[in-house]
């Protein structure tokens, strides 16, 4: 009898403990859904989806906002967003899964699978590996040559081909340098090795296995799933809506569609250590390679900081750090219109999820807040503080207006209209073609040969320089201008652009006139 009521007694502490949790639990998701429903206004983004995981649950997913400018339909917690760059962890696991079938080391040099790989330095192009593709320290600077594949119709063979005209931005393996290319590479290995695309190996290692039924990668599904997020630009603080832009020739670096409700399945699936229920999908040890600090970000130690950070860098799809003494595993996503972020604390099996369909977006803050929150950190407002950071950044940005205030009016063209045009070609990308534009006497045309989504007309703004009016909105971009480079004769040799923006290198084109 006393061993039955020592038994009735466990049972009874454990009652009156999980009751006060559950009240907990509701107290927590109850305070966060207050704290966001309170702060999107004040950023202005369209529609955000959140949600967070603890000890292996989606304790908390929901929407807020709209699922596009100007209409009254909220997200939820299986809208589906681009989550970009948060793909790169999948590339990194499925790489990690044929390393532990025997198929590929992470020691193999790239030039084993695809023998015409080849970057700025004939010994850089043959030592680098598989790891080197997967944390960004190849040698070339960060997005340095996204022009290549970005709103193009190469495939990604061409697109890598390109990568060898990039200069160098520091020595091998001698800094970070965040690079989607090497990501594009990386797919094309593990198509290689495994005789089947990148999607379809996404599909059946990772999506049917976790049952992320809401995941895809190409936009023909969008309409079959339904329940999806618009892309927004951002011009003078408006939110324009955009298209969707075709990643899924490049998805290795950036192409899913997700919800968070899905990521939320990823996220367990991580900090369970690849295990799966019963299965195991990738072995625990793994880990120590993914979340291993491969190429380390500075940190200056001599002050203080946020987080009470000591370490922060890259490993393999994940960026990693120090949060208040715990380990951090996160990284963010942009797409054309779409910001996310994927943070877990793996020690303590939490983790958030942020989809957003804005630029400028309360995704880090969110996140921030639900982490201490949950870890029972004191009380801050992160979204004020964030926002604040962000319109101080925008006002500094006077790229723009400082050009715009350089331009010299009344100014004339050295050369009649027609001697401008032709065919310009760039090393990394293909042909550029000026041409006389049908519909406007004074004006040209700007077509690229394998983006035709950033055709343009081109205004006379001073002496040589025309403006870019573009026929589509970009996301990443708005003003811009092109000038036409000549000898002391005269004669028209090339182009140099002028596009002040992050992300979309327009000046390593560096067009040569040909004909």
């Amino acid at each position: 009898m006393a061993a039955n009521g020592f038994r009735s007694l466990v049972f009874l502490a454990g009652f009156l403990f999980l009751l006060p949790g559950a009240h907990a639990q509701k107290d927590v998701t109850k305070k966060l859904d207050g704290y966001f429903a309170k702060s999107l206004p004040a950023w202005g983004t369209p529609g955000v989806s959140v949600a967070v995981v603890k000890d292996g649950r989606v304790v908390f997913s929901k929407g807020y906002g709209t699922l596009e400018t100007g209409k009254q339909i909220p997200p939820d917690g299986n809208t589906l967003y681009a989550i970009a760059s948060n793909t790169k962890a999948f590339t990194s696991a499925m790489m990690a899964m044929l390393v532990e079938e025997g198929k590929a080391g992470w020691e193999d040099k790239v030039r084993n699978y695809l023998p015409w790989f080849e970057l700025y330095d004939p010994w850089v192009s043959r030592e680098m590996t598989l790891r080197d593709l997967l944390c960004h320290r190849s040698g070339l600077g960060t997005f340095s040559g996204d022009f290549i594949w970005y709103k193009s119709d190469l495939t990604a063979e061409e697109i890598i081909r390109r990568a060898k005209y990039l200069p160098a931005r520091f020595g091998f393996r001698d800094g970070y340098g965040y690079s989607n290319l090497m990501y594009i590479t990386a797919g094309e290995v593990i198509e290689k090795i495994t005789g089947k695309s990148w999607s379809e190996n996404l599909r059946e290692r990772i999506l049917e296995p976790l049952s992320m039924d809401r995941t895809l990668i190409s936009l023909s599904q969008l309409p079959v799933k339904g329940n999806f997020a618009t892309p927004h630009a951002l011009e003078e603080n408006r939110n324009i809506p955009i298209p969707y832009t075709d990643w899924e020739e490049i998805a290795a670096l950036g192409g899913i569609i997700s919800s968070v409700n899905d990521i939320g399945r990823w996220m367990i699936f991580n900090m369970n250590l690849g295990i799966h229920g019963s299965d195991t999908l990738l072995r625990p040890a793994s880990y120590n390679q993914l979340w291993k600090l491969h190429t380390p970000y500075a940190v200056d130690h001599t002050r203080s900081n946020d987080f009470n950070t000591h370490f922060r860098g890259y490993g393999l799809g994940w960026v990693l750090s120090d949060y208040h003494g715990k380990m951090m595993v996160s990284h963010s996503g942009a797409y054309d219109g779409m910001i996310s972020a994927v943070t877990m604390i793996p020690e303590e099996k939490l983790g958030v999820v942020v989809l957003t369909n804005g630029l400028k977006t309360p995704a880090n803050a969110f996140s921030l807040y639900a982490l201490d929150t949950y870890l029972g950190m004191p009380e801050r407002d992160w979204s004020q503080e964030h926002l604040q950071r962000t319109e101080a950044s925008g006002k500094r940005d006077t790229r723009i207006a400082d050009r715009q205030a350089a331009r010299i009016l009344h100014t004339l063209p050295s050369l009649p209209l027609e001697k401008y045009t032709g065919q310009y070609h760039s090393d990394i990308y293909g042909m550029i073609t000026v041409s006389l534009d049908p519909a406007h006497k004074d004006s040209l045309r700007l077509e690229f040969e394998h983006s035709p989504g950033l055709s343009a007309t081109l205004g006379h703004w001073h002496y040589d320089v025309w403006k870019i009016n573009w026929d589509e909105t970009h996301a990443w971009f708005s003003f811009g201008t092109v000038k036409f480079n000549m000898t002391n004769n005269l004669e028209i040799t090339g182009l140099d652009f002028d596009v002040p923006n992050d992300d979309i290198f327009f000046e390593e084109l560096k067009p040569v006139r040909v004909k």
